[in-house]
């Protein structure tokens, strides 16, 4: 079985959370959609006619926080009840995505067949078809900061490089760093590497838990599903989350070393 966590946050309910609740909803594997609010306390019940939007089922609980509590501790609920039902998959995911239910049934089949792999995630599309390149290797400073405040020209080789570009990305790889937007997670994985670290606010927090479990699991870039991911790219365009992203970052590197960091070394070698 499978449950499912979204976060939301003053969200497009019926343009985009809506469309994607009522597709999941179709899932074979689903056992709970938990639609984690970080919006002012019930905003959801206070802005959604539900009796012209609704979405009756048991399968879908919707939890109100009593403040923001930032991406990762708001999915650690979702995770912990996964955890205490013993629900073998979770899927973090991203409002703005697009998935097939059937393709969220085969994905959950075939991860129940590898126990060998702790997380997956498929190829990831702009609207437009172009792909997005969101499986990486373990970022550097440089790769962070470079990306965002240097001239684009001077960071084309190392960019490539970074978002593995250098590979054939029509075959499966073991990546160190798979995207936050569609985490598909062994729930036994993402409790033994320790669950989101809370102490990052956004940004981060899919990366330092990919790397914990690229310990002891595969976590796939697995190209043979596809979804849409309309991407918003929020820190490029507004100055309060660039220096949420900034801050985050920060305490990513003070975690893990910014010049020396042995595990990066030895997990971006492999690849």
């Amino acid at each position: 079985m499978l449950n499912i966590s979204i976060v939301l946050y003053h969200p497009k309910w019926e343009q985009e959370v809506l469309p994607l609740v009522e597709e999941l909803l179709r899932a074979k594997c689903l056992r709970k959609i938990y639609l984690l609010d970080n919006s002012e306390k019930e905003w959801l019940k206070e802005h959604v006619d539900m009796q012209k939007a609704p979405v009756p089922s048991k399968k879908l609980r919707y939890m109100a926080m009593p403040e923001n509590l930032g991406y990762g501790r708001a999915h650690n609920i979702a995770l912990r009840e996964s955890a205490y039902h013993k629900t073998e998959l979770h899927l973090v995911m991203n409002s703005d995505i697009r998935v097939k239910a059937e393709d969220i049934d085969a994905m959950h089949d075939w991860m129940l067949l590898h126990p060998e792999v702790g997380q997956l995630m498929p190829r990831v599309l702009h609207p437009d078809g172009t792909q997005q390149f969101l499986a990486k290797r373990l970022p550097t400073p440089l790769d962070v900061f470079g990306r965002r405040f240097l001239p684009s020209w001077l960071m084309v080789r190392r960019n490539k490089r970074y978002e593995l570009r250098d590979l054939d990305l029509s075959r499966p790889v073991n990546a160190p760093y798979l995207s936050g937007c569609f985490m598909l997670l062994r729930t036994t994985a993402a409790v033994d590497a320790g669950l989101f670290d809370e102490r990052f606010f956004m940004y981060p927090e899919d990366i330092d838990l990919t790397r914990r479990i690229h310990r002891n699991f595969l976590t796939l870039y697995y190209p043979e599903w596809t979804i849409v991911h309309a991407h918003a790219r929020e820190s490029y365009k507004n100055k309060h989350m660039l220096r949420i992203h900034i801050q985050n970052m920060c305490r990513y590197f003070n975690k893990w070393g910014w010049l020396f960091d042995k595990e990066r070394r030895l997990f971006n070698a492999h690849l």
